[in-house]
């Protein structure tokens, strides 16, 4: 895991030192493999990896037997991709989802008994079961239009997204040891913590900052393959985020937004618990504490170069600012990501020159482009501190996004912004900045105006958005969150394990059969009633909370 989704997993599992934690890693190219390891802290016991990038045949033979149950079950999980929801048929969509799971599951216990499933899920075979599945009758229309190459292209990221199947992850000495199976990611990554659950009972636990489900749709767009194989693809990891939502104990999604992809694939809302990311906020805190240092005629976009981010539409917009506002400056901070970063950062880079040609005094003078294309760790931005101190207004004119990071940021930092009307960015902000619709120049440039003109304006909501900003976005009320959730589900959940002493002898009361009643016994907040009767004991509705786990519960 790398980005913002690797730096949040870090400080959680250095934040929970009273937990101990095993790592189970899927890598997913080898350029993450290759960037090598980092120091971990006390409380991780082992690391495991495995690659979902490539994996080489397991050279495993199947007998007739289980080459019949590998036919039986695939051909079910692929069934109910073909197949659309028809009442009148008895597809409804809650059938559908049982008919994926159990074969899901089919799958998972015929790789535990023969020792994997690579070979089998790259056959002919494989194929074969695909193709009778589209041509079946009842099959939506779009699976019946796959040809041959569309059914090798999606059998193929079948395999590659079922490689978890084939693990040896979950026995008594992997996950099956395990309290809890926190998955800090849906899709495929969820998959071993789905099969924890499925096998011995481990509780499990999904977090979602970005969600998968939606990654999935936007990525694979018209361009990128066939009808045949986008529904089917769309149609698989669909059903895979509905079984994930359902099995969990606990979803903590970081956004509204998220919460509501998750309720619409069917999680049930009671289970939900929306936990927003946690930042350092330490490093922002001498540019919050110092608003003077703005430039007051600059505007700062700080992101990933990439088409999401729409520069096109910032750049049109500061068009019309400098109508207004002839002393204004952007600064456009970031280095291209992805395949078409690059391309597009040329792009920005001629339109920019294209709308604000040098001015210059005379014909004979050098003129001042008033857009600037720089990264962190250049003379004029070395830290990313310094490239949110730069403006008096930070922009974002996203069209696609989650939870916006570099709007969170601008906040710790005192900024006031102006934001394109996407993803979490109206729950992130509550208040504090102008939110825009987005592709809409002008009313990104009116935003940005109103603000350049009325400094007061500014600062009022600098400082609201940096007070919103640390009661919510800090590293602290993220592990705080976990801790709560983790002793939630643990105190609901039975010990399975047997703790041993120094000479392998059992202590039977080594996790204590009261830590695991839903109800706080002792402290400030227990409530007693004047005869001395426990307030669980009166009679009422009982409200479970949590307590403490038992010692080495992770």
């Amino acid at each position: 895991m790398s980005g913002d989704a690797g730096l949040w997993c870090d400080r959680l599992v250095r934040g929970l030192a009273q937990h101990e934690f095993d790592l189970y890693a899927l890598s997913r190219s080898r350029q993450q493999e290759d960037a090598g390891w980092v120091p971990l802290p006390e409380q991780v016991s082992r690391v495991r990896t495995a690659p979902l990038w490539t994996a080489e045949d397991d050279g495993i033979a199947h007998g007739r037997r289980a080459r019949r149950r590998f036919t039986e079950y695939y051909g079910e999980l692929v069934g109910a991709l073909c197949a659309g929801s028809d009442t009148a048929s008895g597809d409804t969509s809650a059938h559908l989802a049982d008919r994926f799971g159990n074969a899901l599951y089919g799958l998972a216990e015929l790789a535990r008994d023969e020792g994997g499933l690579v070979g089998a899920l790259r056959s002919d075979t494989a194929v074969r079961t695909l193709e009778r599945a589209c041509r079946a009758p009842g099959a939506l229309r779009t699976a019946r239009e796959a040809r041959v190459p569309d059914l090798l292209t999606v059998t193929a990221h079948l395999e590659r997204a079922l490689r978890p199947l084939s693990l040896d992850w979950y026995g008594d000495d992997g996950l099956g040891a395990a309290d809890l199976c926190h998955a800090t990611a849906g899709g495929p990554a969820a998959l071993p913590g789905l099969l924890a659950r499925h096998f011995v009972d481990v509780p499990l636990l999904v977090t979602e900052y970005g969600v998968q489900l939606r990654s999935h749709y936007l990525a694979l767009g018209p361009d990128a393959a066939a009808p045949a194989v986008r529904a089917l693809l769309a149609a698989f990891h669909g059903r895979l985020a509905t079984e994930v939502y359902r099995r969990a104990a606990i979803l903590t999604p970081g956004n509204a937004h998220a919460r509501r992809w998750q309720e619409r694939c069917g999680a049930d809302r009671t289970r939900i618990r929306t936990v927003h990311p946690g930042m350092e906020a330490s490093h922002f805190a001498e540019v919050g504490e110092s608003p003077g240092r703005a430039d007051p005629d600059t505007l700062v976009w700080v992101g990933r170069v990439e088409p999401a981010k729409d520069l096109v539409s910032l750049l049109h917009a500061f068009a019309e600012v400098r109508r207004e506002e002839p002393k204004a400056r952007l600064r456009i901070v970031g280095a291209p990501t992805g395949p078409e970063g690059p391309t597009y950062l040329r792009h920005c880079r001629a339109l920019a020159a294209q709308l604000f040609p040098d001015e210059a005094e005379g014909v004979h003078a050098v003129g001042d482009n008033p857009v600037s294309f720089e990264e962190i760790g250049g003379p004029d931005a070395p830290t990313l501190p310094d490239a949110y101190a730069a403006g008096a207004v930070v922009v974002l004119s996203s069209v696609v996004e989650g939870f916006p990071i570099t709007l969170a940021e601008a906040m710790f930092c005192g900024r006031a912004t102006v934001s394109t009307d996407v993803g979490a960015v109206v729950e992130v902000i509550g208040g504090t900045g102008l939110v825009v619709p987005p592709r809409n120049p002008r009313a990104l440039a009116e935003a940005c105006v109103a603000l350049l003109h009325d400094p007061e304006r500014r600062e009022r909501l600098g400082a609201a958005a940096r007070a919103r900003a640390l009661e919510l976005f800090t590293v602290e009320q993220n592990i705080a969150a976990f801790h709560s959730i983790y002793l939630e589900i643990v105190s609901r959940c039975p010990v399975r394990r047997v703790v041993l002493d120094e000479a392998g002898a059992p202590l039977p009361f080594a996790a204590p059969a009261e830590a695991h009643v839903p109800v706080r016994w002792t402290g400030p907040t227990a409530r007693v009633l004047a005869r001395g009767v426990p307030g669980w004991a009166a009679g009422g509705p009982v409200r479970a909370t949590p307590l403490a786990a038992p010692e080495g519960a992770r």
